[in-house]
């Protein structure tokens, strides 16, 4: 039986979990063998990006998974629950670093052979690097809030890394054995900054926070785009499911409209910000207009609706037909 090719979230999420443990174990094995505390603290950052990157690879594949009975909304909040775990871990793994460093500076170890360590840090820099922009630019595309976590995780070792790196090579040339323990504790306050903010991203979906305001804008600005056949739009309500943004506004036409004309505008409109905006799904209520004095559809002074026997064909009978005639 054929099977169907991964995904790119997923493939991503496989290449993170294999580099995390790739790097890992190169650091575990360098920081027990000179000794550096800080090196150490690089590889349990490590140890703890593969525990994060493996979660993302089962919540994406459960994210995944197309809507049923029990999730008519889908599984896109299984992205958003790995999100909120991975950051109480890692502002778990920050708060033991701090801890170590401070009992590493009240008893001072020396530290060893610096020059392998610094050799594996910039090979750990680079690497980390290449892997960063690599998931960046797949959660981009697929508006993956796991992945961009899972990039962010990358993007820290980068940094991290320079700074221990930078303080290895101090350590060489200076003999400062302090600044091991030191440079410990502000990376562990640089990862407990990241946590705290991953938290808040993830208490935002788990909370059905609108969407941001440029995204709503872009919306508006869609729906707008047809205002001269529409009467007007209200109670537009946004939120994040994972990567899925769930979209929903009333929408005021023409009383005089047949059910499948309004189904049609409805429709089309729908298919406009899917086309704009990735990973939409939009529920629109069609409400009548109320006006008391309706003077009718083809003299009505704000409607400006379209008749179908002053014109060959609707404007969203075109775009469908347009559509449909497009080689498959």
């Amino acid at each position: 039986m054929r099977q169907s090719p991964r995904s790119p979230k997923m493939s991503a999420a496989w290449l993170s979990v294999l580099t995390a443990l790739c790097l890992a174990i190169l650091k575990l094995f360098t920081g027990l063998f000179t000794g550096s505390l800080a090196v150490l603290t690089s590889a349990i950052d490590s140890l703890l990006d593969i525990l994060m990157s493996g979660i993302n690879l089962i919540a994406i594949g459960h994210a995944e998974q197309p809507a049923d009975e029990q999730h008519p909304y889908g599984h896109g909040k299984f992205e958003t629950l790995a999100t909120l775990f991975q950051s109480v871990v890692i502002a778990l793994s920050g708060g033991w670093i701090i801890y170590e460093a401070i009992q590493r500076m009240i008893v001072a170890s020396p530290i060893k052979q610096t020059g392998v360590g610094i050799v594996v840090m910039s090979i750990s820099t680079a690497v980390s690097y290449l892997i960063s922009r690599h998931l960046r630019k797949v959660a981009k595309a697929t508006d993956s809030s796991a992945l961009e976590a899972d990039s962010l995780h990358f993007s820290m070792d980068v940094y991290t890394n320079l700074a221990l790196l930078a303080g290895l090579i101090l350590i060489t040339w200076f003999n400062l054995l302090w600044l091991d323990p030191v440079m410990s504790i502000l990376v562990a306050c640089y990862i407990l900054f990241e946590a705290l903010r991953l938290m808040r991203h993830g208490l935002r979906d788990i909370l059905d926070e609108q969407l941001p305001e440029t995204v709503r804008k872009e919306i508006e600005e869609l729906i707008e785009d047809h205002k001269f056949d529409l009467f007007g739009y209200h109670n537009l309500r946004t939120r994040r499911a994972g990567s899925q943004k769930l979209i929903d506004f009333h929408l005021t036409v023409c009383k005089h409209l047949s059910v499948e004309e309004a189904h049609d505008i409805t429709d089309y409109i729908e298919k406009k910000i899917g086309e704009h905006i990735i990973g939409t799904d939009v529920t629109i209520h069609v409400e009548p207009c109320r006006r008391h004095d309706c003077p009718g559809r083809d003299v009505c002074p704000t409607q400006k609706v379209r008749h179908a026997e002053n014109q060959h064909e609707k404007w969203w009978q075109q775009d469908n037909e347009s559509t449909e005639s497009q080689p498959q």
